[in-house]
């Protein structure tokens, strides 16, 4: 008997804080309308605390949404570039956190595109068996790691997680197929020059994002593009079949090209990238999330997913949803302010970098 892995749980986390563009006008050589016109993006949420803490609280959601005890989870995945320290990982801290004691824990770095690595090979986890309830997370601090006197980076990205919980079942539901890549031969054009390979004592505050922009939408849209049509393949769908788009939120731009490629409406396709920006891995569980509880995702729908992040990592699947939109538990829990504006946390940043760049003398 075929066995699929059918998404029972779904739950969010977002930080209270809100960066508008107004306010990044304040302290960077820009605009609403210049940002607005380029990405899409109004505003983006920055987060107070740490990735693991943000994780936590989208896993927790997702389970209530699941009405599932922690300890029956075989599996969690964290997807993220943004984690608290090198060692220990992300994952074991929202093991411990949510108390799930008889789970394997482990992080996965595909940047963007790391949620739906993340489900492609969880899907496969559970098809052979190997687990039977799985956990993924998509889980992003980048605010703390931007260069936030570079205009064109610095207004992309925002904070926030999203995560799932996957469960076997004989229904044909869940991931259906998926394909996931990397054109490596360009992986600077995106890059965070920060890492091991600095030299730890002169570290100077300074974390260059390297971010060709135009390099990255063409790459981006060759490489979705080749995914998608490898689903379809694969399943024997076609555009007439899908109910929705479900892309990661890196450009509106980009987004609309998809919609087009696979026949999508608007009204049909998930865009929040004016709320949040670019979360990098959480924008693909935040957007699902936001689309089931909009009532956009209805029982048993098919729906598209493409995404493209650094490395540079791409993918694309076709998922069913099964019969339940409705969560068996609330699952709104959210972080609590702690009275600072995004301004508050953000300025201090602009203002050690800058230093840090007159030192340089550049």
């Amino acid at each position: 008997m075929k066995i699929y892995a059918e998404i029972t749980g779904w739950g969010k986390c977002l930080p209270p804080a809100i960066m508008t563009n107004d306010d990044l006008a304040t302290f960077l050589d820009t605009s609403d309308e210049w940002i607005r016109s380029r990405t899409g993006i109004e505003e983006r949420r920055v987060s107070h605390v740490g990735t693991s803490h943000l994780a936590t609280v989208a896993a927790r959601n997702a389970l209530a949404a699941a009405d599932l005890d922690p300890n029956e989870l075989d599996l969690i995945i964290v997807g993220t570039c943004t984690a608290d320290e090198i060692i220990p990982n992300v994952a074991s801290a929202v093991q411990r956190d949510i108390g799930a004691k008889y789970a394997a824990a482990f992080d996965l770095n595909a940047a963007c595109s790391s949620f739906l690595y993340g489900m492609h090979y969880a899907t496969q986890a559970i098809r052979t068996g190997v687990h039977k309830k799985v956990l993924i997370i998509g889980a992003e601090r980048l605010t703390r790691v931007l260069d936030w006197t570079q205009r064109e980076s610095a207004v992309l990205f925002g904070d926030g997680a999203g995560a799932m919980v996957l469960e076997a079942t004989t229904e044909e539901v869940g991931l259906l197929a998926s394909h996931v890549t990397c054109d490596a031969d360009a992986r600077d054009v995106l890059a965070l020059e920060f890492g091991m390979s600095f030299d730890r004592f002169g570290f100077d505050g300074i974390m260059p994002f390297n971010f060709v922009g135009q390099e990255i939408f063409k790459r981006a849209v060759k490489g979705m593009s080749l995914a998608v049509e490898k689903v379809f393949a694969e399943t024997g769908l076609t555009t007439a079949d899908i109910d929705s788009l479900i892309p990661h939120q890196a450009n509106k731009r980009l987004i609309d090209f998809l919609a087009k490629m696979c026949n999508v409406p608007e009204e049909k396709t998930v865009i929040n990238i004016q709320k949040y920006g670019n979360t990098s891995s959480a924008t693909l569980p935040i957007a699902f999330c936001e689309a089931v509880e909009q009532g956009i995702v209805k029982p048993g729908d098919t729906i598209v997913s493409a995404v493209f992040g650094g490395g540079l990592t791409c993918g694309a699947g076709i998922i069913r949803w099964g019969q339940r939109v409705t969560p068996k538990r609330d699952n709104t829990m959210q972080l609590p302010s702690n009275g600072q504006s995004a301004l508050d946390l953000i300025l201090p940043l602009h203002l050690q970098t800058k230093a840090a760049w007159e030192k340089r003398g550049e």
